[in-house]
């Protein structure tokens, strides 16, 4: 973002759950051996979709919000909802731009690696080439810069525009202040979000392409994927005011109030892109296909950093990187004055969610995880005979709490386990109303279906992770606090 913003074998098996998939052959169709059948997610319920968009603006109380989602490398759902402006009541509509934040360091990224590409600059080339009176000039390379592990102090860590940002200031006179400083940490130890780091990375990108920074966007980026609702850092009073969503925030609870903006300067190459939904889809696809970068080029983009002592990051170059669930998931968020925007794709099954909103107290991770969750690969689980997971753990659950089970539904081993001591135990720890009891997610293991729950005991939040064989004998059931 542009702003900062169990039992061990239980905690195991969950995390399992949340780790089938590796990198290998799922980055995109520069993979070689991925077989895209093998990979798709079940088609989305448009209707459902538009739904439930509908009530989490309504529970968040959000202004505007525009929602675009790519599927199996096709745009499949792309609408707006609400308010672009308050004062006109204007309403959002798919070519609504809105701020998209550091949403833009992706671009800024990739500008750079395909200057690489044409042989102009390094991604190891040391800041020093360019600015040889930074700390440390001589031991930050340009990747450190992108990847958010140089020391730089970031200029902009709060979540309001303080009196500096609103005065007008160059590029170059930010990293003057900000870039001369003692370093808050040796470059390549720690990861901290600088947003420092992309205002000099931006301006050494003008150096070597020897263009600014906006035409190289448009003559290496925008126009080849036609994204002709984008523009980096329009104005707001310009030809493109008519079709830019206002911002707003709050205060305490207050209802919506407009947003004070960043005077011009201060969101340049980290966050000053404007964009829509369906466009930011273009660039997604446009990055899984391989129409934008070289495999190396997608490979820094899109590869987490290890610091010295090993640790990932999760970050490679401008883009977040989760491998932990049943696909790698590409995501970052953005937010600058009044806005809010989330850009996530799940390459293995050519799909991306991008969503933008004119508050920014409009949090969207939520509603990005329902949406996100609908697009990653089938999981390949066998057939199970008897009621579905969540009716057979329903069922358990009750019988736990009563202190005695139905032995023809458990394997033979998991019901020697379950000795009188133990049931003993459970029905009263397990004493008092369970609600809200959902399947969080279903995975393979050993040949059996293995699924997790999410619920809660009283107050006390809890989970479950159930093993079935195809017969629909339960050989396992364990609960345990998240």
């Amino acid at each position: 973002m542009f702003r900062r913003t169990v039992p061990l074998l239980v905690a195991v098996a969950l995390a399992m759950l949340t780790s089938r998939t590796t990198a290998a052959g799922q980055s995109s169709r520069m993979a070689e051996g991925v077989s895209p059948s093998m990979l798709l997610s079940p088609p989305l319920d448009l209707a459902a979709l538009d739904s439930t968009i509908r009530a989490y603006i309504t529970a968040k109380h959000l202004v505007g919000l525009s929602v675009g989602v790519a599927q199996g490398d096709k745009i499949v759902f792309a609408r707006g909802y609400g308010l672009s402006k308050l004062a006109t009541t204007d309403t959002v509509s798919p070519q609504t731009m809105f701020a998209i934040g550091s949403v833009t360091k992706q671009f800024t990224c990739s500008l750079a690696l395909l200057l690489q590409q044409d042989g102009k600059l390094s991604m190891s080339d040391p800041v020093s080439k360019y600015y040889p009176k930074l700390t440390r000039a001589g031991d930050i390379t340009l990747l450190d810069l992108g990847q958010h592990v140089s020391g730089y102090r970031d200029y902009y860590p709060l979540d309001f525009v303080d009196r500096e940002m609103g005065k007008a200031a160059t590029a170059d006179a930010i990293i003057d202040e900000y870039a001369t400083r003692p370093l808050d940490f040796e470059p390549g130890t720690r990861w901290s979000y600088s947003n420092t780091n992309f205002i000099i990375l931006g301006r050494v990108i003008e150096m070597a392409g020897g263009k600014p920074y906006s035409t190289q966007l448009e003559e290496r980026i925008l126009h080849p994927l036609g994204m002709s609702h984008t523009r980096f850092d329009p104005s707001r009073t310009g030809p493109d005011a008519a079709h830019m969503a206002s911002g707003y925030t709050t205060f305490a609870l207050s209802g919506p109030v407009p947003a004070t903006p960043e005077a011009n300067g201060w969101a340049g190459t980290a966050g000053a892109i404007w964009s829509t939904p369906s466009d930011l889809l273009q660039w997604d696809l446009g990055l899984v296909d391989g129409t934008v970068l070289s495999p190396a080029s997608y490979h820094d983009l899109t590869t987490a950093r290890r610091l010295s002592d090993g640790r990932s990051t999760g970050y490679g170059c401008g883009d977040g990187v989760n491998d932990r669930g049943e696909a790698i998931v590409l995501s970052h968020g953005g937010a600058v004055s009044g806005f809010v925007a989330q850009n996530t794709v799940i390459p293995a099954t050519r799909s991306a969610v991008v969503m933008l909103a004119n508050t920014d107290f409009g949090a969207l991770g939520e509603l990005n995880a329902v949406i996100v969750a609908k697009l990653m690969p089938r999981v390949d689980v066998p057939l199970i005979a008897g009621p579905p997971a969540l009716s057979a753990a329903t069922a358990m659950l009750a019988q736990l709490q009563a202190g005695a089970v139905d032995r023809t539904t458990l394997g033979d081993d998991y019901s020697a386990y379950l000795t009188p001591a133990l049931l003993a135990g459970a029905r009263h720890t397990l004493a008092g109303p369970i609600t809200g009891l959902t399947l969080a997610r279903t995975a393979e293991r050993g040949g059996m279906e293995v699924t997790a729950f999410r619920f809660a005991l009283g107050a006390r939040p809890a989970q479950a992770l159930m093993y079935r064989t195809p017969d629909g004998k339960i050989q396992e059931f364990a609960i345990s606090v998240p």
